[in-house]
């Protein structure tokens, strides 16, 4: 039988007793108790504050006696606490030293790191009353799972559709009841369903305060929309639910993750360890700045902060302390949320050590990489950092990290522009970039493959933009990439000309077929279904308007565009020998093959703007009968005439799709149109899809 928690000690009324030293943050102990720890290697003292429900004073000081300090850590149970009545911080003091790091002030609040949910952020873009003044809840974690099983989908079978939870339904548009939340997302899930994803990857969804930079533009407030700039790593950003019902934060985004998987739809996380909200000497200091600065942060040998991060400041993330903080995250949100993988936000700064240089065996990668519990986990690296450390290809893996491969993307869309040259290199990403990723040390799906993600052009203004257009955020257009290898089709941005429209389809569902027939996990952002458009930006991070929101009402603009992605999300799952097979067909075709305007030719040069290639392997469940998949992309303007490889004489060659034809009409497998002869001419700009099937 558990002995009874009884209090020790009275502190300004409080019954007390010394914590559980091992429970960081605020966690409901027995018998009526709640218990706080937070740990400090430099502080002298440490007090809990308590505060009425969006009181900006405590209503009491509550002083750890150091009595109740083991070590660097400090925990005290308090009793008689009803979580439905109070907020609380920290206070901390110490030493004040800046050339060393040391900036302890007592005079600050301090949020604990480890809180379920921060309050005074429900409403979306409302100011708090005291800027960057951070309380916390205490929230129960009671929610009832059920009975049900995670889809558990091999991470090369993955189809990833990346949104944002605000902008995906905010639009009126969207036609959902609770716009721009994650109930909204969950009214969604049937068009997820149709649309054919298996995968969810969500922005930034820990708490973020999007008025944090508080600037204006033309009069026009600019929000941290996007949310890279965490400021609690445990809490959801309780902006995104529909319901503020105190004390059950999470709930919500529990019934989406729920649901979700139910549907067979895994949900992965976009974390951002690499920095904080707290930003440089300039910026707010509520949270690791005043628990320990020169522990939580990377800094220089005067006491400033490196900035690898291009935000202002780098978490020190291979300090032990702070390499165990992200490890108990991730396993926070893989046990409480039940989540399926993360996307590291510039990961390769969570590869450097200490001093800012990159390490060959990083511990915080290791450890994560072997972690018990996050063994079923995807862990997918964005592999480099804004610092000028690019791991494309050289990420540390222990074959158990994937890559975003900007290479995939840079490579393939030039290639898909017409762009000579670069033959050899789009046959290599299609087929799972083996030069990048030796299968025998990286698996088979270490390329996560991409041509447009939430950074850069939207797919549609891919191919309508030759430049960036980001007046609007504020920056005399001088903000995100220029190097976009895009192409605007002979004119620059919206245009009512029907021939460059038609192009501009063509292009778009000449790069998601591509993606579609790629090796690999692949990933799309939402809205390019539907051709959304963010008017040539290619940063909109500060945009909380239709620039980032979905219009949904392209969807039934570009209905054949919408139909062309369904159908090739639908082909890549049937056929799994374009993501899964790694053995020879029973006729002798190899499992990939590469192949020209002419089969099993490769003489590829500057020149060379027609690849193919063939996929081929046993069927599965299916005896002596083979899978054969065939697609060509003639990036090239004119026409070219195709030869497509000779088959085993009871297979002939049927066209399943031809981006060629008029938008309305590139799906051509129910239209029986077989290949007896093997030659096919190519329009420009198109990809051709042939599927071997047995002679009736």
């Amino acid at each position: 039988m558990l002995a009874e928690l009884k209090p020790t000690d009275k502190i300004c009324g409080f019954d007390v007793r010394p914590g559980f030293y091992e429970m960081n943050g605020a966690n409901l102990v027995a018998d009526g108790g709640i218990n706080f720890t937070i740990s400090s290697v430099y502080a002298t003292s440490c007090t809990l504050l308590l505060f009425k429900p969006g009181a900006r004073v405590p209503y009491v000081r509550l002083p750890f006696p150091e009595s109740y300090r083991i070590g660097n850590t400090y925990s005290m149970i308090v009793f008689g606490l009803d979580i439905r009545e109070f907020e609380y911080a920290y206070s901390l003091d110490g030493p004040y030293n800046e050339n060393r790091g040391l900036i302890f002030d007592k005079t600050k609040y301090i949020l604990d790191p480890y809180a379920k949910a921060v309050t005074g952020q429900s409403n979306w873009g409302e100011p708090q009353a005291d800027a960057c003044v951070y309380k916390a809840r205490v929230v129960v974690n009671d929610y009832d799972w059920g009975n049900f099983k995670t889809p558990s989908t091999p991470l090369e079978e993955l189809i990833i559709y990346e949104l944002h939870v605000r902008g995906f339904t905010m639009d009126e548009s969207s036609g959902v009841e609770h716009r721009g939340t994650f109930a909204g997302i969950k009214e969604k899930i049937p068009y997820l369903k149709e649309l054919g994803v298996n995968a969810v990857e969500l922005m930034p969804i820990f708490e973020f305060d999007e008025r944090g930079a508080n600037r204006y533009y033309n009069g026009k407030q600019l929000f941290d929309y996007w949310g890279y700039n965490t400021v609690c790593f445990f809490a959801p950003n309780t902006s995104y639910e529909a319901d503020h019902k105190h004390h059950h934060e999470g709930k919500e985004l529990k019934d989406l993750i729920r649901t979700l998987k139910s549907n067979g739809i895994e949900v992965i996380l976009d974390v951002v360890f690499n920095h904080t909200a707290e930003g440089n000497e300039m910026g707010p200091y509520f949270s690791f700045k005043g628990i320990d600065n020169r522990v939580y942060y990377m800094l220089t040998p005067d006491g400033k902060y490196y900035n690898f991060s291009g935000c202002g400041n780098v978490l020190n993330c291979n300090h032990p302390i702070v390499r165990d903080f992200i490890k108990s995250c991730l396993r926070y949100w893989v046990t409480e949320y039940k989540i399926d993988g993360f996307r590291f936000d510039l990961a390769s700064i969570l590869g450097r050590n200490e001093d800012g240089s990159p390490m060959d065996q990083p511990p915080l990668l290791k450890s994560l990489a072997y972690d018990p519990i996050l063994a079923g986990t995807k862990l997918i690296a964005e592999a480099w950092d804004a610092g000028g450390l690019y791991q494309v290809g050289s990420f540390p893996s222990w074959n158990r990290w994937a890559e975003w491969n900007g290479k995939y993307r840079d490579d393939m869309r030039r290639f898909l522009k017409g762009d000579g040259g670069l033959a050899w290199a789009a046959a290599h990403r299609l087929t799972g970039s083996k030069d990048l990723y030796d299968p025998s040390y990286r698996g088979h799906s270490a390329s996560v493959n991409f041509i447009t993600c939430h950074d850069g052009f939207t797919l549609y203004d891919l191919y309508s933009y030759n430049m960036k257009h980001n007046e609007q955020n504020g920056w005399n257009n001088t903000d995100g990439a220029n190097d976009n290898n895009s192409w605007n089709c002979g004119q620059e941005g919206e245009t009512e000309n029907i021939e460059i429209e038609a192009l501009r389809v063509r292009m778009c569902m000449n790069a998601f077929a591509a993606l579609m027939l790629s090796r690999g996990p692949a990933l799309f952002p939402a809205g390019d279904e539907f051709c959304n458009t963010q008017f040539g930006n290619n940063n909109p991070y500060c945009q909380d308007n239709i620039t980032s929101w979905l219009d949904w009402k392209r969807k039934e603009k570009y209905a054949d565009v919408f139909n062309f992605f369904k159908y090739m999300i639908n082909l890549r799952k049937r056929f799994r020998v374009i993501t899964a097979n790694r053995t020879a067909a029973s006729c002798t075709f190899p499992p990939e093959s590469f192949h020209s305007n002419h089969p099993w030719k490769t003489d590829y040069d500057g020149n060379s703007r027609m690849v193919a290639v063939m996929y081929a392997g046993k069927s599965q469940g299916y005896e002596g009968i083979d899978e054969i998949v065939y697609f060509g992309i003639n990036a090239f303007w004119d026409i070219v005439n195709v030869e497509l490889p000779g088959l085993p004489s009871e297979y002939v060659w049927k066209l399943y799709a031809d981006t060629g034809r008029p938008a309305s009409d590139v799906i051509t497998e129910d239209k029986n149109i077989l290949l007896h002869d093997r030659h096919f001419s190519m329009q420009g700009r198109s990809v051709i899809v042939a599927v071997a099937e047995k002679r009736a």
